[in-house]
């Protein structure tokens, strides 16, 4: 598990409207170079960061490689973006598949994120109500006695 504290459903909204506002295309400045899935953008931790201060194994990204590519040099170039498995490193060489494979991976994960919270604020709601019933439930079943 990373140590990331960035929230990860804010992180990959953005990272989709990045990639939908065309934030992968080519740079003005360096126009023959290609720009890179995820480290590109701020998605990652070592955004600007030519030296790669940090360790890829600090990043949230990490806990959704398949344990076999945790060691690669960039691992959320192996996340499986679809039931194929196709993943960032499968599709470099094809950017047009790449982004529409992104695209549709974030949109799901996002959607995913999204319903876990939704239930998991709604437990903890009940939960909540649960606890502070609870006083009310035992004075009165006190005061019956």
């Amino acid at each position: 598990m990373s140590q990331d504290k960035r929230d990860i459903l804010e992180t990959l909204r953005f990272e989709l409207a990045f990639l939908e506002q065309g934030g992968y295309g080519r740079s003005v400045r360096t126009p023959k170079t290609p720009t890179r899935i995820f480290q590109d953008s701020l998605s990652c931790i070592n955004f600007c960061e030519p030296t790669r201060p940090h360790p890829c194994s600090e990043c949230f990204l990490t806990d959704l490689v398949p344990e076999n590519a945790q060691k690669e040099d960039v691992p959320c170039h192996h996340i499986p973006l679809n039931a194929q498995g196709d993943t960032v490193a499968a599709l470099e060489d094809d950017q047009l598949r790449l982004e529409e494979a992104l695209k549709l991976w974030l949109r799901a994960t996002i959607r995913h994120l999204e319903k876990e919270r939704r239930q998991s604020s709604r437990t903890a709601l009940k939960t909540f109500r649960l606890s502070r019933a609870q006083p009310t439930l035992t004075r009165a079943r006190a005061g019956q006695l």
